[in-house]
């Protein structure tokens, strides 16, 4: 696994040594967009739609929209001197019980395991959570976003969650359409009731698939197999780069050609322009060469 993140862990005046590491990963196929005239990939390129061409990053600044059409800039170090301070420590601020929180908080999940010589620390508080049933609410700063984390016990893991704060949760009252009451009828409701016991089992989560991820792999191999009209071979782009090397090459060579005092090249490049003015003016007046 990649290490993600360096720090510790604190909590009161315990500090526990961790590296991080992304517990979850992405098994998404993802799609190029290709030019099908020439089997090329196509590039995403920042283009300035005003000034007409593409933006390098030195002229680019990141941006607020103020309102409509109007930005307010900063420059790297503006933003670099609001980035939180501490941002290799996960500061636990609260323990809870894991079932008070709603999983409409969570986030992204992180493996964290003990680094150098905090092993000691790092089992005290996995073993003190698990015993305690608690889990640790903590803030985090990772790429200069500041996060809240849930601080858990899995097996003989610390996990970390990244969690939203609550002002990012969208209030239920702007859904449209919900109903104010839930008024139902009672035999249907104990039907209902019935079914869901019926259908209630252990949570086995090896059982349940990505159907589409695996038919999409499976469509891929086919035409992988039939190697048919669907499969394509972007044009060696690198050969453009030999050539515009050939030609630099080139323009050297000739820009290295001694030339004599005058500052024209040399006696021999002279008679080899003349024979060839010579010939030309043969073949002009429809002469043999």
């Amino acid at each position: 696994m990649h290490t993600v993140w360096k720090g510790a862990i604190s909590f009161g005046l315990v500090h526990v040594p961790v590296k991080m590491f992304t517990a979850t990963e992405d098994k998404d196929i993802h799609l190029r967009m290709i030019h099908k005239v020439c089997g090329t990939p196509i590039a995403n390129v920042r283009t300035c739609p005003h000034c007409e061409k593409e933006a390098a990053w030195e002229e680019i600044a990141r941006g607020y929209e103020q309102e409509k059409g109007r930005f307010v800039l900063f420059e790297p170090e503006e933003l670099d001197a609001i980035k939180p301070d501490n941002t290799k420590t996960i500061q636990i601020l609260d323990f809870v019980d894991l079932t008070e929180i709603d999983p409409l908080y969570y986030q992204k999940a992180y493996y964290l395991s003990p680094d150098q010589a905090g092993a000691g620390a790092y089992n005290l508080l996995l073993e003190a959570m698990r015993q305690s049933g608690k889990i640790g609410i903590a803030k985090i700063a990772i790429r200069s976003k500041s996060s809240l984390a849930a601080i858990r016990p899995v097996d003989n893991c610390i996990c970390m969650e990244t969690m939203h704060y609550p002002d990012e949760i969208r209030q239920l009252q702007l859904v449209p359409n919900l109903p104010e009451q839930t008024n139902v009828n009672d035999k249907e409701l104990t039907m209902a009731k019935m079914l869901i016991e019926q259908l209630s089992t252990p949570f086995e989560p090896t059982k349940y698939t990505d159907d589409y991820r695996i038919a999409l792999q499976e469509a891929i191999q086919r035409k992988i197999s039939g190697e048919g009209a669907d499969i394509v071979t972007a044009p060696d782009v690198e050969r453009t780069n030999v050539i515009d090397l050939m030609a630099a090459l080139q323009a050297s060579l000739e820009a290295a050609k001694p030339k004599d005092a005058s500052g024209s090249e040399d006696a021999g490049g002279d008679r080899g322009k003349a024979k060839t003015r010579s010939t030309r003016g043969r073949k002009k007046e429809g002469a043999v060469p």
